[in-house]
């Protein structure tokens, strides 16, 4: 049998219209896919893609597993969308809302009301697909959005309430096929850490946290995440990155020295927490739960916001955002 010779139908989806349809875990596998001329359909491709072009779609519900190129929506409109990708281009589109994960700044272009919210989701062969595809769960810049044609006095794009719920606006599929795949929108499992991005903050005290590269180190992020969410404190944002000896200077000042040979071990984790008390509530944290890992942690509100601000901007510099 010639198994190795890609039949492009399996990897289109095209002139579909009332139906809901998709690809189950497996069945991409790095390849690129194509949707167009699609209407009234909810399509799910709950696998890892090269590339994802959607051209001319009205009224469809889109669910993307991890791409590890871009995703292009052109001509389409009044679609609902979860998706993550490497990068993210809308032309020529009215009415879409896209809850996001994308590693670098969003781009739209000719395009207006276009509605983003952070990726949310989940289902057992998802964190395998991110590394698949080459991402990081990490690395998401969801809400920051550049428009290449903005309108004076008007906005193309918005951020959808902090309130959407993801299924109201991306339901689960309904098929028995698809319905094998075992799915949570729930905010506390979701693969991609939901984050609040640029949205207004609700306090001006900030926390930077680095964790270090290591066997725990995913799993240290997302334990610190849910303690310091259900304290009540916000995820800002995430980053996942390679430090160099003079970015930990610059970023850990006269601590630097303590996590110089951390650094090689691989990219660090940072996570910026916001709310009133937010130093010191990671700090209890993190001595309590995680004593004898060694971190970075602010230790002050007055140096907090210099450490966020000292680390992101080598890090979006690195990263070319």
């Amino acid at each position: 049998s010639q198994s190795w010779l890609v039949d492009p139908k399996d990897y289109l989806l095209s002139g579909l219209k009332d139906e809901t349809v998709g690809r189950l875990p497996g069945k991409v596998a790095g390849q690129q896919f194509l949707i167009q001329d699609c209407e009234n359909c909810n399509i799910y491709i709950f696998d890892h893609s090269a590339t994802v072009t959607i051209d001319d779609c009205t009224n469809c519900v889109i669910f993307l597993g991890p791409v590890k190129g871009s995703v292009f929506f052109r001509n389409c409109r009044d679609c609902r969308c979860a998706l993550a990708c490497q990068q993210f281009r809308v032309r020529d589109c009215r009415k879409l809302e896209v809850f996001l994960c994308c590693a670098t700044q969003p781009i739209i272009e000719s395009s207006t009301n276009i509605k983003f919210g952070c990726f949310q989701w989940y289902y057992p062969e998802l964190a395998f697909q991110f590394k698949d595809a080459g991402l990081s769960i990490f690395n998401n810049t969801w809400s920051n959005i550049h428009d290449f044609t903005p309108v004076s006095g008007e906005l193309n794009w918005s951020l959808l309430p902090e309130d959407a719920v993801v299924q109201d606006r991306v339901p689960l599929p309904t098929t028995e096929e698809l319905k094998a795949v075992r799915i949570s929108t729930e905010a506390n499992r979701s693969i991609v850490p939901v984050s609040r991005g640029q949205r207004q903050k609700s306090s001006d005290e900030s926390c930077l946290v680095v964790l270090f590269a290591g066997d725990y180190t995913i799993a240290n992020a997302r334990k610190l995440i849910d303690e310091m969410v259900n304290k009540g404190f916000f995820l800002v944002q995430t980053k996942e990155v390679s430090m160099k000896a003079e970015d930990a200077q610059r970023v850990f000042r006269e601590k630097a020295a303590d996590f110089l040979p951390l650094l090689n071990k691989g990219p660090v984790i940072a996570l910026e927490f916001n709310g009133d008390g937010a130093v010191e509530g990671c700090q209890l944290i993190v001595n309590e739960t995680f004593n004898g890992t060694k971190m970075f942690v602010s230790e002050s509100k007055e140096t907090a916001s210099a450490d966020v601000d000292s680390f992101y901007n080598f890090a979006d510099i690195q990263m070319g955002i």
